[in-house]
């Protein structure tokens, strides 16, 4: 395997071990200590297991209504979103929603700052319109209905040591130019999993999620 396959798959690993880490609590716990409103925004600290839901590629569903010959039909409609984990924030005492939703973007392979973005987009007219969760089972008891202004945090993998690459550069220089929240997470060299330090660090830190 050449040197460039070696490190997209080194990518592709990194990226998928991420995402099994973000469908725990204690893996998402990691993510928001990298960016403290988020963090902070957590209900109880102390009850994390029970302060958030994660839902990993997360589907949404929407009440389509069409009207044919005078008669109105609605169906529903459910579709992916483009973001690789949605997390809702819930109070642990009443078991409910607090209105904070947080999408996370986690870089894909292959990813550059145009292809996140268009992502993140994409993600904000789907919310946009007025959808449902499709929720865990074991969290059927909670409101589903979505809220219309998500909380992004973009994550970038960047090297343990040595320069960042350019398209790695290119999306943290846009993202923190256009005000949105994102954060490092370092892959060791010869790993094959994600590895998190204290090299990693918030790069923005401009998104309020006060309600």
């Amino acid at each position: 395997m050449g040197e460039f396959e070696a490190e997209q798959q080194s990518r592709r690993i990194a990226y998928e071990e991420l995402l099994a880490d973000c469908c725990h609590y204690e893996g998402m716990l990691s993510v928001l200590k990298l960016h403290r409103p988020y963090f902070e925004a957590l209900p109880s600290v102390r009850r994390p297991q029970e302060s958030m839901v994660t839902l990993p590629l997360p589907n949404i569903r929407s009440r389509e209504v069409a009207e044919m010959g005078g008669v109105i039909d609605t169906s529903y409609r459910i579709r992916p979103l483009p973001c690789d984990v949605a997390l809702m924030m819930c109070d642990p005492e009443w078991k409910i929603k607090t209105g904070i939703e947080i999408v996370l973007f986690i870089q894909r392979p292959g990813e550059d700052l145009s292809d996140v973005l268009s992502r993140w987009r994409q993600t904000q007219v789907e919310l946009g319109q007025g959808v449902e969760w499709l929720m865990p089972r074991r969290h059927k008891h909670l409101l589903a209905e979505g809220t219309e202004t998500p909380h992004p945090l973009f994550v970038v993998f960047t090297p343990e040591v040595g320069e960042i690459f350019a398209p790695e550069a290119r999306i943290i220089r846009g993202l923190t130019g256009a005000g949105w929240p994102v954060v490092q997470w370092a892959i060791a060299p010869s790993s094959d999993s994600a590895q998190t330090d204290s090299a990693q660090t918030d790069s923005a830190q401009t998104d309020d999620v006060s309600t």
